[in-house]
């Protein structure tokens, strides 16, 4: 019975140690100084590039690997281990993680990191094209509405990066130096992709797209793209008859011949609307989930740019 029940209890710590995110680079040790958990993927990869070559930094992710933005997201068990020590946890803000607010009154030691400060958001519903923006006054509350998906601008992405590494900075003094030149070497690679890409985006005839919800709204502003309609109007939620039927005669209307869906879910409704009008579905990532590698990032919008100048091109 005792060889039964440690079995069991084995099987159960690695089924914790796997959904948690402990399988995540910098695991746990007797030589954690510090531990950091980030709120969700696009966090946790600029996260992994500014802990490189700082010891004692235990780096984990809260949410499940599989899990895509984190609309209406539920809290597991699993993910509640994960925040046990905590030291710092970085969030992306702007509304992205309301799941968490209860559970941060359970930690008031743990110091907030909140990526997305002072980056000026999109209103939530509108394209880029849209004249409205929210604009962020000082002391900007992030719970407030707006486009949370800073992160799939790579500008924004930037300053996402310098964000963090600010935060970890305050919270472990004794490696700002380290933080700050692992962010300036981040953002330097940022910067030759977002070059690379305006070089080859810029120029292409086709500017209009139709994306799968609105992930894209800052990609678009930033390379001067533009959304013609959106498939998923709300997250997570199919759309209505008659919102499938207006997507549709938005896509005729404006000639728009690419269609994009995401590799985080079916690709079915763009398939139907591929079938009513003749425009193609393509893929763009917007980057909430993958390898757990410095360098993700820089592959998904490498990989963004070839199906870009595939849809565009022509």
């Amino acid at each position: 019975m005792k060889k039964k029940i440690a079995i069991v209890q084995a099987l159960l710590l690695t089924a914790c140690l796997f959904f948690s995110g402990c399988s995540d680079p910098h695991p746990s040790g007797e030589n954690t100084r510090i531990k950091v958990v980030t709120s969700f993927y696009p966090v946790y990869i600029a996260a992994l590039n500014l802990v490189d070559g700082v010891d004692g930094v235990e780096l984990q992710n809260l949410t499940q690997p599989t899990t895509g933005c984190l609309h209406d997201y539920q809290l597991t068990p699993q993910d509640l281990i994960a925040m046990e020590g905590a030291d710092v946890l970085v969030i992306n803000g702007a509304g992205m993680e309301d799941f968490l607010s209860k559970v941060l009154e359970s930690y008031p030691s743990v110091t907030l990191v909140t990526a997305s400060d002072g980056i000026e958001l999109l209103e939530e519903g509108h394209d880029h094209d849209h004249e409205g923006h929210d604009h962020e006054a000082e002391g900007h509350d992030h719970s407030e509405e707006g486009n949370p998906h800073v992160w799939v601008s790579i500008t924004n992405y930037a300053q996402y990066v310098q964000n963090i590494a600010d935060g970890l900075s305050r919270a472990d003094p004794q490696n700002e130096a380290i933080y700050q030149i692992n962010a300036q070497k981040y953002k330097a690679k940022l910067s030759d992709l977002k070059t690379k890409m305006h070089g080859a985006i810029d120029s292409l005839p086709n500017r209009g797209i139709v994306t799968f919800h609105e992930a894209f709204g800052y990609f678009a502003e930033e390379f001067d793209l533009h959304v013609e309609a959106v498939i998923e109007r709300e997250p997570g939620t199919d759309p209505t008859v008659q919102e499938l039927i207006e997507t549709i005669d938005k896509v005729e209307e404006s000639g728009c011949k690419a269609l994009f869906a995401e590799p985080q879910y079916e690709p079915r409704l763009a398939q139907t609307i591929s079938a009513e009008t003749g425009a193609k579905v393509y893929t763009l990532d917007p980057c909430v989930s993958g390898a757990y590698e410095k360098d993700a990032y820089l592959k998904a919008m490498e990989e963004n740019l070839n199906q870009l100048m595939e849809a565009l091109g022509q």
